[in-house]
């Protein structure tokens, strides 16, 4: 019977089989020929604050949330790697304001390790560098407070 149908028969309803048709034939490109996603400086900036965030957690109620700018270089030529996209280096720098006191060098510590891996991860850039400043101290105690002066 012609309407009948065998394992290896997929059921084509064009009337053609398989092997009828052209199929068509893709060139192969090598990845570092193929393009590259260029993502903006604002991004990765955005990308750098919310990770400087993430890393200091809680913050007085005065402080302004951290800010970040960016500097995009190509990274240095090196010799081609098959299968390796070349990508560019991110030199970060990052604006806080802190409580007082604290630890202001293990925070800004985290901070810079916090920038990098967030940025790695999600830009997927080399980060050799993250400048954090601290712009401000906003003290835990009103000025005169913690030594009871009184007027």
């Amino acid at each position: 019977m012609s309407g009948d149908r065998t394992d290896g028969d997929q059921g084509d309803r064009s009337g053609l089989a398989a092997g009828d048709r052209p199929q068509p034939v893709l060139p192969v490109v090598a990845p570092a020929e193929r393009g590259a996603t260029r993502i903006a400086e604002r991004v990765v900036a955005k990308i750098a604050a919310q990770a400087a965030r993430e890393a200091l957690g809680s913050l007085p109620p005065e402080a302004a949330p951290p800010h970040a700018g960016v500097d995009v270089r190509p990274r240095a030529p090196a010799p081609a790697v098959a299968g390796e996209v070349p990508s560019a280096a991110v030199h970060v720098r990052v604006g806080l304001e802190l409580d007082y006191p604290t630890d202001i060098g293990g925070r800004c510590a985290a901070v810079r390790r916090r920038v990098t891996e967030r940025v790695e991860e999600l830009a997927g850039m080399t980060v050799p560098e993250v400048a954090v400043r601290v712009e401000r101290l906003h003290p835990a105690h009103p000025t005169g407070a913690a030594h009871g002066r009184i007027r």
